[in-house]
């Protein structure tokens, strides 16, 4: 099989065709880390297999996060940084650190995140699943993409960042903007994509910099109000551009992989009913269930790094400075790991799944996540009588961050217990 890089990382294709598991899969077997020199696009070796991410992620000195960005830029997103620099000052997020100041910053509100620390939102969530399915009525149809996956986790996060009601469909906007700016329906008209990424990240400061003086002046029992009191574990305050840094990747990585790892859950029960029937007679699944919907969806495609010295990954040679990049959705679908990784199955266990990465990296609102979308699956599982499509499912033209930006169902649905 010829490969084309093309289909690993262009926005276009992933809008036509989804995930490339077929390409996937005969890479994993044939090519594992694979030379790309895909047009447009920065080179890099792509990783798809799920022990070689594991090493590649354990690595963190050798490959780093912060050499580079965490995506693969195309030509006139480096040629802008080499003219215009960083879109907003020397702003780092945890996600684009190597250690000690990734391990650092992570401390800083790792113990909102623990299990413990989420039970308390478990009133939130439950409400926020409930409401939205409520608010469909007991038959119809609807976008399940618009109105419940991705208003579920934009009602939780707006809740702990304390984002005000009205400002909701706003935020809503500029992550769609920020994260999926690529498609047409997302894309924010500038005269470039630098002055639109520019505009876009100067809205998310204003909105996070009001709720950041607010919370200093009228501290509350939440997120924000620990973000914007924070200090480092060395005693130091958290330097102001890295104190929106932080409210900015909680809500966006928080928001749009769990909207697609919602709507991935629908669309998979919807391709594998008789897994949304097995989960309504055996409500105990739950947790496995959200397990097998993340692995199967894998909301976040890759991830990038940058080899600080020459390397070897599964025996192949790799220069310093090249980029290395693993592809998550290609490691929860490796045969080595997994039985029948093609097949759906709410019942899988154990499951290794990559869908929440790995070591240093491993996200820190996992068990959010996790939350949220058990919340939702429960009362789809509690509530749908019948559900089906009702129409064609429109993918969102994005490499990093992906799903369905439309899923159009028709269903019948029993009112709450």
């Amino acid at each position: 099989m010829d490969v084309d890089s093309l289909d690993l990382i262009s926005p276009k294709r992933y809008g036509a065709n989804g995930q490339p598991h077929e390409l996937l899969a005969w890479m994993r077997q044939n090519s594992p880390v694979h030379w790309c020199e895909p047009d447009g696009y920065q080179n890099f070796w792509a990783v798809t297999r799920h022990a070689d991410i594991i090493e590649v992620s354990m690595q963190p000195e050798l490959f780093s996060n912060e050499a580079d960005s965490i995506t693969v830029r195309t030509d006139q997103q480096v040629a802008d940084l080499e003219e215009h620099g960083s879109i907003i000052g020397q702003m780092r997020t945890i996600i684009s650190m190597d250690p000690p100041d990734h391990r650092l910053y992570r401390k800083v509100a790792s113990g909102f995140f623990t299990p413990r620390g989420i039970s308390q939102l478990d009133q939130i969530v439950n409400e926020s699943a409930k409401a939205l399915l409520d608010s469909l009525g007991d038959e119809g149809e609807c976008d399940f993409v618009d109105i419940i996956a991705q208003r579920h986790p934009l009602r939780v996060l707006a809740t702990i960042l304390g984002i005000d009601r009205e400002d909701e469909e706003r935020l809503l906007v500029l992550t769609q903007q920020l994260l999926s700016g690529d498609d047409p329906d997302y894309r924010r008209e500038a005269d470039n994509r630098y002055q639109a990424s520019a505009e876009v990240g100067m809205e998310f400061y204003a909105m996070f910099d009001r709720i950041i003086k607010d919370r200093r002046a009228n501290p509350q029992e939440d997120l924000a109000t620990m973000l914007a009191n924070a200090h480092l574990p060395t005693g130091d305050s958290l330097p102001e551009i890295e104190t929106f840094g932080y409210y900015l990747i909680v809500f966006t990585a928080g928001h749009d992989t769990t909207r697609n790892g919602l709507s991935g859950a629908l669309e998979a029960f919807l391709e594998n009913p008789d897994q949304l029937q097995r989960l309504k007679e055996n409500p105990e699944m739950t947790k496995d269930a959200v397990e097998e919907v993340i692995r199967w969806s894998t909301p976040v495609n890759y991830m990038k790094r940058t080899a600080m010295a020459d390397a070897t990954v599964a025996g192949q040679p790799v220069k310093e400075g090249d980029f290395v990049v693993f592809f998550y959705a290609s490691g929860n679908r490796d045969e080595a790991v997994f039985d029948r990784p093609q097949d759906f199955d709410i019942g899988r266990h154990p499951n290794r799944h990559l869908g929440f990465g790995w070591a240093e990296h491993y996200c820190l609102g996992a068990h959010l996540a996790r939350a949220s979308t058990q919340a939702l699956i429960k009362q789809l599982a509690e509530r749908v009588i019948e559900i089906e499509p009702a129409g064609p499912i429109v993918r969102t033209e994005s490499n990093l961050i992906v799903g369905a930006k439309k899923l159009p169902v028709r269903y019948k649905l029993r009112p709450a217990a």
